[in-house]
């Protein structure tokens, strides 16, 4: 149903009024890469179908079955105009919370500390996302101005370099159940997926691979940034067909390329938020041979959704025993933790503690949030498979 035909949203609290603030990067979905706005994307269209009232602010050639407020006309990255987000999402704020009581209940935005300002001085609640890494120093100071806003982190590991901001609750990322197909296997060879830059690591996939003789596929954008990087660590290293490089994919191609692979090769070497590729193999069905930094503790069940292994020889002799994990345990592991229901049942919970805690001024004061005494209480990684 799309957001235009519900005429009355039921005022009855179990409908909320909901702002859902994406970064004008890409569009919501995006076209190709773009995890963020990804999950943007799924939060927003599980919303409307349990019938809340969303209101997606992004970019104007975002398809949604929200009402749509525009930021700008076309998503910045594919149209050369990435160096504009920051700017273009000031007036988009504006609109956002310009008349905000009386048009929702609560604001959630996926735009990191660009909110904050506005949050601190609004009346109704906002709930931050944080979708980045957190360990830039640089940025410590922006952080520590702002210690009370609500914030939402993707994985325990990300909230590591800034213990002292107000942390409601984690959210682990979800997918929508029958986005990605199982595949029963077997695979044919190793993947990578995501994005071409040093702290992705695919030089570490494809020297696993190489010693291996299993062929690796690459399907990952490269941002201007690591531009120097691929054409002198990674194109010389690819020879197809034994490591071949795809470039980026849609979300169509996903089932094909995850559920053929034998594991997708997550070598990160960086303290990594969530990974959404990771649970985008489990859904196929795929295990994943991950690194032990940032979030994979979490992610990975070691034995069931995949192997955590550290350094190549490791991930040599992972990769042997990889194979025989079982696909449809992994599928089963992503349906139990990882779908957009699951993620969004989390996010109802957040939301309404903070509508309930702004209807008592005396936890406002001068309408700045107070942390709350707990967080929210999340499906953890501890939580075993039977």
């Amino acid at each position: 149903m799309h957001q235009q035909e519900i005429q009355s949203p039921v005022r009855d609290g179990r409908y909320l009024r909901i702002a859902q603030v994406a970064p004008l990067f890409e569009r919501i979905p995006p076209r190709l890469y773009g995890g963020t706005e990804r999950v943007v994307s799924y939060i927003t269209e599980e919303l409307v179908r349990r019938g809340h009232d969303v209101t997606l602010f992004a970019s104007g050639d975002s398809q949604s079955a929200a009402r749509l407020s525009p930021g700008c006309p076309q998503a910045l990255r594919l149209a050369g105009k990435a160096e504009l987000g920051g700017f273009l999402q000031l007036p988009m704020l504006s609109d956002v919370y310009e008349g905000a009581r009386e048009r929702f209940d609560i604001i959630h935005s996926h735009i990191d500390y660009w909110s904050f300002p506005f949050a601190r001085l609004s009346t109704i609640p906002t709930v931050t996302t944080i979708h980045g890494r957190l360990n830039i120093e640089d940025l410590r100071p922006v952080y520590s101005r702002y210690p009370t806003v609500p914030l939402v982190s993707i994985s325990d590991a990300q909230r590591r370099p800034l213990p002292f901001m107000n942390w409601v609750a984690t959210v682990y990322h979800g997918l929508p159940r029958n986005l990605l197909r199982f595949s029963a296997g077997p695979g044919k060879y190793l993947a990578f997926l995501g994005r071409i830059s040093p702290e992705k690591r695919p030089d570490l996939a494809i020297e696993v691979a190489r010693r291996l003789g299993i062929p690796l596929k690459i399907a990952a954008k490269v941002d201007a940034l690591d531009r120097e990087y691929f054409e002198t660590i990674i194109k010389p290293r690819i020879a197809p067909p034994d490591v071949e490089f795809v470039g980026e994919i849609s979300e169509d191609e996903k089932s094909d390329f995850l559920g053929n692979a034998i594991a997708l090769m997550f070598t990160v070497d960086w303290p990594e938020p969530f990974g959404l590729a990771m649970i985008e193999a489990m859904a196929c069905g795929t295990p994943v041979l991950a690194r032990p930094c940032g979030s994979i503790p979490e992610v990975i069940t070691p034995g069931v959704t995949g192997i955590i292994a550290g350094e190549v020889e490791e991930m040599v002799g992972a990769v042997r025993k990889i194979e025989k994990l079982s696909r449809a345990a992994c599928r089963r592991e992503f349906e139990r933790r990882y779908t957009a229901e699951t993620m969004c049942d989390h996010y109802e919970q957040v939301y309404r503690h903070l509508i309930e805690q702004y209807k008592r001024p005396s936890e406002v004061p001068g309408l700045v949030h107070r942390p709350l005494a707990a967080g929210l209480p999340v499906a953890k990684r501890s939580e075993s498979v039977s």
